[in-house]
């Protein structure tokens, strides 16, 4: 999440600064119109600098702000609960409880539910203190402790219930100690979540800054728009006409027609003289 969101600002900055610095420069490829004889040339359109966007540093002082060894004290003691809650696991003896199987079937399922959550905790906090400037790593550890914290609350009920309810007060302890510790670490989190963000506004404000400065540059050096000759388009098409008046014709231009028994009498008649 960090690489995309390093690699989206980059890229950003890259397109400001191409902006910027595009807009300093005269157009090439455009040659502006030439002044008539006697003419004086008329004043240059100015042309303002855009700075390229400074990184979103934020001070040293501001809300949330840990020091990498601040942050891996803090993961180190969230690794400490991890330990604790791994002892306490090993003394549990549900098989031995006086119940129904029903309940203890949901108890080991509850129980299996939160070694897994354990184990994916300890994954992302393990990577979280080797790089403590992650907000990747930072975020699915705070994710992880919160997948774990409502199994582990289910555990220590079920204890105290079944088994020793001093046992159980030691599953809500290491419970509370995980939730503030979380509670510890969140401020941080969101100060990592809010640098990137302050950087993508400042880029897109300068970005959309830079492009009107550089349509106001480039207004009017396009020269004006050239009218285009009407052109009549021809189509070639073969037309076929199928009338009974023109196939007539056409069969009595290549070949006679035989005479009906009408035209037979009126020839066979002498004609009067």
């Amino acid at each position: 999440m960090r690489s995309k969101t390093h690699f989206l600002s980059c890229s950003l900055f890259l397109a400001v600064s191409a902006c910027a610095g595009l807009a300093q420069q005269p157009v090439k490829d455009q040659t502006p119109p030439k002044q008539a004889a006697g003419a004086q040339a008329g004043p240059l359109p100015e042309t303002e600098t855009i700075p390229s966007p400074q990184a979103a540093h934020q001070p040293a002082n501001a809300q949330g702000f840990m020091e990498p060894a601040e942050v891996k004290v803090l993961v180190r003691k969230i690794w400490v609960t991890e330990s604790r809650l791994q002892d306490l696991l090993k003394t549990l003896q549900p098989a031995k409880w006086k119940t129904t199987n029903v309940i203890r079937n949901s108890f080991n399922q509850t129980l299996d539910n939160l070694d897994k959550s354990l184990q994916g905790l300890e994954g992302w906090r393990a990577q979280f203190e080797t790089r403590p400037d992650s907000i990747y790593f930072g975020f699915q550890t705070y994710a992880a402790i919160n997948a774990a914290l409502p199994r582990l609350d289910g555990v220590a009920r079920a204890v105290s219930q079944f088994e020793n309810p001093g046992l159980g007060a030691q599953y809500s302890q290491a419970g509370n100690q995980l939730f503030d510790l979380q509670q510890a670490l969140e401020p941080y989190i969101a100060y990592l979540l809010r640098n990137p963000d302050q950087l993508l506004y400042v880029a897109q404000s300068n970005l959309a800054e830079c492009q009107n400065e550089l349509g106001n540059v480039l207004h009017g050096q396009g020269g004006r728009a050239k009218p285009m000759k009407n052109t009549f388009v021809q189509f070639h098409a073969r037309h076929r006409r199928e009338t009974h008046g023109e196939d007539r014709k056409s069969t009595r231009a290549g070949k006679k027609e035989p005479a009906s028994e009408t035209d037979k009498k009126t020839e066979s008649q002498p004609q009067p003289h």
